[in-house]
Formats: structure tokens, C-alpha cells, sequence
């Protein structure tokens, strides 16, 4: 049994037997938010995808006795094949890794198409008004998480509550779709073999999901402290721009987003990023965790406030 490293949510474990590759997902220690880090509603999204979208690891069981190891958790199986971290860990030509780029954005329409009367997870939803109620939650969430260094972001805030627009549709949503949270498979063409971490999905907004997504893909032309950002392999020679991924996507979903009014989907995605940010930082801030590696998320923040703003001036 070990633990995988990274990650800053629930916990992942690789459970090896004699004949059974497993892996085992728990939540963290200590305080959590309500309704945070729910493995029993973890499982079952995958379990109620599986019929619909393959992309998913078999569900074994799930187990909310905390007298077993102190924590509910749940068991699935091992998918095998890479996952990327800052780099592809696959050896692919540009014109392969292109290839994959499409095939990976091409499952985020594939799971955006899924029928949620063939899954049972139409209770995962609140109904419309989804852009709205992430809109305020994120707002209230940076106002909670508020520091003396945070700076002023009303300007900011204002134009996202001003220029929100309706929801373009309802459907499932990852909500952390991204490079590192899928497993890679070689061969031609490169593919995706399954999609993990599924702790924040729900029913929404399409495009807030692929906003959110758009927010952490560092290109090799962004800024320096941009780049810094990077968690995942979207520099890789061959790996496409944010304006095509999202042309391609909306394409492909049959959504006409010109770029004054895709604007809207990238400051949010960015502002949301920054409150993560934030709250990571308010940890560290008020010494509430002593991880040096926090130090940094103070200035992301700032960087952060910044970019949005160049954003919303059509500057970038």
C-alpha cells in the first residue's frame, strides 16, 4: 500500500494484491466544509456514468464505517496507462500529441452530451440559474477568505455580476477537468483510457466547465509568472492554444461563443482559480498550516487579479 503524492483534496491510495490492482480514495483530516469531500456521492457518479460514458474506473465498493481505517472511503479498480503531470510522460511526435489534444477535448463533449435520464443524476441539480449561483458563491467565498493583502477586487467582481450571462445548457459537469486528472493511453492514436476525480462534479453550465478548465492551460507564449502556474502539459509541442481548444469544442457542441462573449467564461474561470488560490493562502497566512510551498499562492492571487483585468480590457 502507498500513497500517491500531490493533490491538496482527498487522498489517494494504491492497494496491491495477488491478482488485484486497486486503488483506494479517502478525504483528508480535520475540519471539512459542509458537504465537502462526500466519498459516497463520488462513487456513486461514476457508478451511474459507467453505462453512459466508459471513461470511468469500476467501481468495487464503497464504505462509510469510520471504525474501519477512521474516515469513510471507497475502492475502485486501477486504470492502467500514464497520467500526466508537468510533463506528457508519453513519447508522442507534435503531430501525435495534436491528436491527443482533440482526443482529450473531444471526452469533455463526449461527457457534456451524456443522457441524464439514462444516469439518474438529474438530483444533482439546482435547476437553472447555475452561472448565478456560482457568480455569488465565489464572490462570498473570496469575501470569507479575505486577507489584509488581499487587495481590491470589486471592479473585477462587478464586471462578472454585470456581463453573467443565462445558462447555455444543463448537464454534467466535471468541474476539474484537466490534463492530470486523466490516464493516457499510447498507441495511435493516443487516447484517453479514463477520467478521474470526481469530487466536484455536478449539473451545470458546459462552458463554466470548460472556463474553469481553460484557466490552468499555461500556454509556452504566456507571461513568465504564468507559466509558473503550470501543472500539466499543455506547452507540449503540439498541444493546442485556449482559442482553438475552445473553437473546437464549441464546434463540436454546436454553441455559437464568439470571443466578446467567451470573455465572460475566461475572467470567471480565472477569478474562480484565484479564489482557490486565496483560500489556500488564508491558511497559510494566518498559520493555520506551516507548508512553505503556500508562500507562493499570495502573489498568484495578485497575479491573478491582474490578468483578469487585461482579460476584460480585450487585452490578452
Amino acid at each position: 500500500m502507498r500513497q500517491f503524492p500531490g493533490g491538496a483534496s482527498n487522498l489517494t491510495y494504491s492497494l496491491r494484491y495477488p491478482g488485484a490492482d486497486l486503488i483506494l480514495r479517502r478525504p483528508p483530516t480535520g475540519v471539512k466544509a459542509k458537504g465537502a469531500h462526500d466519498m459516497g456521492r463520488e462513487h456513486r457518479i461514476q457508478q451511474a456514468l459507467a453505462p453512459v460514458f466508459p471513461l470511468v474506473p469500476d467501481m468495487v465498493a464503497r464504505c462509510d464505517d469510520e471504525s474501519v481505517i477512521g474516515l469513510p472511503f471507497y475502492v475502485m479498480t486501477r486504470v492502467d496507462g500514464v497520467i500526466p503531470r508537468r510533463e506528457l510522460g508519453l513519447d508522442l511526435t507534435p503531430e501525435q500529441t495534436s491528436t491527443l489534444c482533440e482526443n482529450v477535448w473531444d471526452v469533455l463533449v463526449q461527457l457534456h452530451s451524456v443522457d441524464l435520464d439514462a444516469t439518474g443524476l438529474r438530483p444533482l441539480g439546482k435547476g437553472a440559474g447555475y452561472v448565478g449561483r456560482q457568480v455569488s458563491g465565489w464572490t462570498t467565498r473570496l469575501a470569507n477568505a479575505a486577507t489584509d493583502d488581499l487587495g481590491d477586487w470589486s471592479d473585477v467582481t462587478s464586471w462578472i455580476d454585470a456581463n453573467q450571462p443565462a445558462d447555455v445548457a444543463t448537464c454534467l459537469i466535471h468541474n476539474d477537468f484537466r490534463f492530470d486528472n486523466l490516464v493516457l493511453t499510447p498507441g495511435e492514436p493516443p487516447a484517453v483510457a479514463a477520467v478521474l476525480d470526481w469530487e466536484m462534479a455536478t449539473l451545470g453550465d458546459p462552458l463554466m466547465d470548460l472556463g474553469g478548465s481553460m484557466a490552468y492551460w499555461v500556454q509556452d507564449d504566456d507571461d513568465e509568472f504564468f507559466r509558473q502556474f503550470r501543472r500539466q502539459p499543455s506547452n507540449a509541442p503540439g498541444m493546442w492554444t485556449r482559442a482553438r481548444i475552445v473553437e473546437h469544442y464549441c464546434d463540436r457542441m454546436g454553441f455559437d461563443v464568439p470571443p466578446e462573449r467567451w470573455r465572460f467564461y475566461e475572467v470567471f474561470g480565472l477569478f474562480r482559480l484565484a479564489v482557490i488560490a486565496q483560500q489556500i493562502w488564508y491558511r497559510y497566512y494566518h498559520r493555520q498550516t506551516t507548508n512553505e510551498v503556500y508562500a507562493r499562492f499570495g502573489p498568484a492571487v495578485g497575479y491573478l487579479e491582474q490578468r483578469a483585468r487585461t482579460v476584460i480590457r480585450g487585452e490578452i
